[in-house]
């Protein structure tokens, strides 16, 4: 009896969201703002693709993390909401139309990332180039973070986005080495941390996140840590899994804040530059501060 009231108790932990992820709704003229830009000019954001649950906070701030290269991915990871199929073929006016976008908001500090696009022949690499090319040319007080896909850990085309010199490249392992292959279709761990290391190396700040609640032990978070330490990683974010969909995985436990907390100390005692991390921190959360 009492093993079957510890079962209950977990399904309904997993259904049921405590107070601390509570969201902010929008409530600024600046989220109308940015929501109509974005509609105007046929963009994508991952703060809607992706369920983000910081949306209101920085779209009512005036900001968006800008999703380049269509809006369907080439991947199907379980904890992720885009859109899985075959893309649709590159917008060419894409990247002009992104750094205009940028400019009539007035941004001091841009993220961009993208979908996986493994059926194209770079992956995306060169048309990531030209974004960035394009937003330094319209907006050269602007700082730019950019958040890639691994390019199947082809370090020439991780070089194609080094040479037009973005200030912060980001790049994901999204969980602990153990879960890797259970959540993320296609990626590595290796291939990543290697993606990562070849960022440090090149001079760039390099930018990882994790996100905790899907059955990692508190012991691989810390390996983690110290793996992204080792290819002098600088930046890393930790927050909480929300399942976006019932199609994706089942969140297996919500993590309280002070574990969060707990786990930042810890983190700048092993030397990244900057952590965050709490329940509601995504890659792209107080982006801004991360140049610094």
């Amino acid at each position: 009896m009492q093993g079957f009231e510890i079962v209950v108790k977990m399904k309904i932990n997993t259904r049921r969201k405590p107070d601390w992820l509570k969201i902010k709704l929008p409530q600024k003229d600046a989220y109308a703002e940015v929501k109509q830009l974005v509609k105007d000019n046929n963009l994508h954001t991952i703060c809607t693709s992706g369920s983000c649950p910081n949306l209101g906070e920085c779209w009512d701030a005036g900001t968006a993390t800008f999703m380049i290269l269509g809006d369907i991915c080439t991947r199907a990871c379980k904890f992720c909401a885009v859109t899985t199929g075959k893309p649709l073929p590159i917008d060419k006016n894409e990247p002009v139309k992104l750094a205009r976008s940028i400019k009539a908001l007035k941004l001091k500090h841009c993220v961009i990332t993208s979908v996986d696009r493994d059926d194209l022949p770079d992956y995306g690499a060169s048309f990531w180039a030209e974004v960035i090319r394009q937003i330094k040319k319209h907006n050269p007080n602007t700082t730019i973070e950019v958040l890639i896909p691994d390019f199947n850990g082809r370090t020439d085309l991780v070089q194609q986005v080094i040479d037009v010199q973005p200030d912060i490249i980001s790049h994901n392992l999204e969980t602990v080495r153990r879960l890797t292959p259970q959540i993320r279709t296609k990626a590595q761990y290796d291939t990543s941390l290697k993606v990562l290391k070849y960022i440090a190396d090149a001079g760039m700040r390099a930018k990882s996140g994790i996100m905790l609640g899907i059955g990692e032990t508190f012991g691989e978070v810390l390996e983690t840590m110290d793996d992204l330490r080792a290819v002098n990683c600088e930046v890393m974010t930790i927050g909480q899994y929300l399942q976006p969909t019932k199609q994706n995985m089942e969140v297996q436990e919500y993590v309280k804040p002070e574990v969060f907390a707990e786990f930042k100390k810890i983190g700048l005692e092993k030397g990244f530059r900057f952590v965050e991390s709490s329940p509601l921190v995504r890659s792209s959360y107080h982006a801004e501060k991360h140049v610094l």
